[in-house]
This record gives C-alpha cells, structure tokens and sequence, in this order.
C-alpha cells in the first residue's frame, strides 16, 4: 500500500539507508539535507508506491548518484542533476517516467529518488536493485535478471548531460559511466535501468524503503530507552527478507588504510576487541566486502557487514571510520535472490577479486 513521506521521516530513513548501505553508497546526511530543503520549497510529502500497485506497463526511471563517497563529502551536489539525467533520458526514450525508484537502499542512493520525486511529483517505488549498496552498476538484481541498464543518462554539476547506450552489456556501461564521473570531478548522477512495471516485480528487492525507514526508527528509539541496538536491529529484521543477524566484533578501531582509486573508495580499517587479543579487519571498495576475525572470515559479500557506533547504534560509513571510534560490526543475510548462483556471479567475492568463496553469515557465525 502506498504511503506519504515527509521531512520529519527522513532522519530516521537516513540512519537506516546508513546501515542497508554497509559502510558505502554515499553520506545520506547529505542527501538528506537536499531532500529537506525540496520538500521546503515543494510539495511537502512525496508518495513512495508499493511495487505491487505498479502497472504492468508503467515505465520506472531509477535515479542515483555514483562516484567515490570519499568525494561526495567535499563536492556537495547543487541539487538539480539527478532531475537532468532523468530528464535527458526521458527525451532520449520518446516517454515520460510514471515513477522513479532507487538502484540501491544504502546511503545517499536512498535520498536520490527522494529528492526527484520533490522535484518533479514522481511517486517511488518502495523497492530497489541491490538490497544493499554496491559500487559498481552492473551488480543490480536488476541486470542479474534480465533488464538492461542502458540507455543510461549522466547530468553533471554544470548542466552536462550524457547518454551511453552499450545495448546489454552492463558491465561495459558501468565501465564507461565511472570515467565520464571521474571527469566531472568524481561525482555524477544518473538515470538507468529504465523499465516497465512488470520488470520491477519480477527483479526488484521490494520494500527496502520502508525497511530503512523501520530500522532507522528502531535504532533511534533503542538509543532514547537505553536498550542495545544489536538487538533492536534483530528484532526489526525478524521476518524480513533479512532475517539472520550476527554479531561478528566488538572493539576499537585501531587503524584506517582510505585511497580514492579509479573513482571509487578502496581500503581496510582494523578493529581491536575490547576484551582479549582478537582483531577483526575489513576490507572495502566503497562498501565493506569482508570481514575477517584473526584470519578467519566472519561475512562476506553479498551478506551485509555493517558497523555501529557501539553506545548509540549509528551506523559509521566507509569515509566515516576513524582511529579510535567503539564499534560493534554486525553481519546480515542478503534476501535469497540475491545469493543465487546467477546473483553470486555479478556480485559476490569472485566479482571483486576476493579469493575467498560465498558461504552465508548465519553459517559462519552462530547466534
């Protein structure tokens, strides 16, 4: 069922996109900021649709920015971008957008369709193509099932726009996309994977909207009651799609290796436990990919490996890690469509060169 956003949700929609996003897909502090003020200056709500209520024929345009979220730190977006990459890909189709829809829930990319929708009065589908963050654009459920991400549409900082059609070859797409972002100084946004209304049905991870929202409200409240987050977080995900949660470390970040490479944030933070000699190290390219206590591997992509501050339960993203900060790491099963062996191969550890194999986090960690 479809329902209204406003600007008193998006604090709580932020905090929870943070933790979807696994430490990357952008600082939504700031994408949150952009939405407030377009909700200030516009409608005052926008409408998020269930994508049960899409129909068939209808064409959703998803929207989202790309680039390093070292860089989106620095380099504020104006505002208007996203709304021109959509707008140059609607001109390229021939058709206007029925709705917009994120590519991934995690980080800025959840405030992204966000702000199209309080600029332009699209409706969002409450779904998306990662149910996570991810950092490149072929890794989408969406190109794991079938659905091209071209023709894409780039809109940059000074009024640029860019279409790139590779036909069904998303892997090139993504490869021609970062270097037009890296160009415009490291950020860019885009409109891709246009598509009807049936094929987000049949290839969407539904309802990670209102999920975010369910988990940033949760931390917030066990933070006001003095209750432990971790286990405020198990309890929102009990029954979803991503229903096994894990602990995986307690400690003190010790070290942060961060370098902006090729347009993205590429790197590893160690962790120290606060009792005892373990160390946990994770390992990210703008998301956490695995995490590794003394050796072993606790998570891997494409489960979630999340950090929280440990007293207040804010997630702390990839750019946000910093010596000395208590943290509890926390791992959570993707959604099943996203571990098959068609998925697995667009985005788990093989995709980012890890020589280490898939085995799912509720194997690797009991409760």
């Amino acid at each position: 069922m479809s329902y209204t956003l406003d600007v008193r949700d998006l604090a709580d929609l932020a905090r929870g996109a943070a933790l979807l996003g696994t430490g990357g897909g952008g600082d939504p502090y700031i994408g949150r900021l952009l939405v407030e003020q377009a909700l200030r200056d516009g409608p005052g709500t926008i409408t998020v649709l269930d994508p049960a209520e899409l129909g068939d024929d209808d064409l959703v345009i998803p929207t989202a920015q790309m680039g390093a979220p070292t860089v989106m730190v620095e380099k504020i977006p104006r505002g208007d971008e996203a709304v021109a990459a959509l707008r140059a890909l609607e001109v390229h189709l021939g058709r206007r957008a029925d709705a917009t829809m994120p590519i991934e829930c995690g980080g800025i990319n959840s405030m992204i369709p966000l702000l199209v929708a309080a600029r332009t009065g699209l409706p969002v589908v409450d779904a998306d193509g990662m149910g996570r963050a991810f950092p490149e654009l072929q890794m989408e459920t969406f190109s794991v099932y079938g659905v091209p991400g071209s023709p894409l549409a780039i809109g940059g900082e000074n009024g640029e726009t860019v279409v790139i059609d590779t036909g069904a070859d998303n892997k090139r797409l993504e490869w021609l996309a970062r270097g037009i972002a890296i160009r415009l100084g490291g950020v860019a946004h885009i409109a891709e994977y246009a598509m009807s209304g049936a094929d987000v049905k049949r290839t969407a991870v539904p309802n990670t909207l209102t999920l975010g929202l369910r988990i940033g409200r949760a931390l917030r409240t066990a933070r006001e009651e003095h209750r432990d987050p971790v286990e405020a977080l198990a309890e929102t995900m009990s029954g979803t799609l991503y229903d096994k949660v894990r602990v995986l470390f307690r400690g003190k970040v010790v070290d942060v290796e961060r370098r902006t490479v090729a347009g993205f944030a590429r790197g590893s933070a160690t962790l120290a436990a606060f009792e005892g000699g373990g160390r946990l190290e994770l390992t990210f390219q703008n998301e956490n990919l695995v995490a590794r206590a003394d050796g072993e591997v606790r998570c891997v992509v494409p489960d979630l490996i999340c950090v929280l501050e440990a007293d207040s339960g804010e997630p702390i993203t990839t750019e946000g890690l910093r010596y000395g900060q208590r943290a509890v790491v926390v791992g959570i099963s993707a959604p099943d469509l996203m571990r098959s062996p068609e998925a697995l191969a667009v985005f788990g550890p093989g995709a980012f060169g890890l020589e280490v194999g898939f085995r799912p986090v509720e194997d690797l960690v009991s409760l």
